[in-house]
């Protein structure tokens, strides 16, 4: 099953570079936003499969509070950007 994690981790990895790809070269602010929004969800999967590879679940707190900051992030961003006009 370790090859399972390793192939899981570098795609997550790749996933993870290419979304702060889109963060630094992002052309408008929502480019940029989503890619965070993709960002945040990725790292919860990492956070998830390593959880799973050790068989220790003691880091589920740290899910719950990604999952938090995620939405409420996504929220003020599309509050915030809802209220501009181009």
């Amino acid at each position: 099953m370790t090859s399972v994690y390793a192939v899981t981790l570098v795609l997550l990895g790749t996933g993870a570079a290419a979304a702060l790809y889109r963060v630094a070269r992002g052309p408008t602010m929502l480019d940029r936003a989503m890619s965070l929004d993709v960002f945040t969800s990725l790292s919860m999967c990492g956070v998830g499969a390593f959880a799973v590879a050790r068989d220790d679940y003691s880091d589920l707190p740290i899910l719950l509070v990604l999952s938090l900051l995620g939405f409420v992030g996504s929220v003020a961003l599309a509050r915030f950007f809802s209220g501009r006009s181009r």
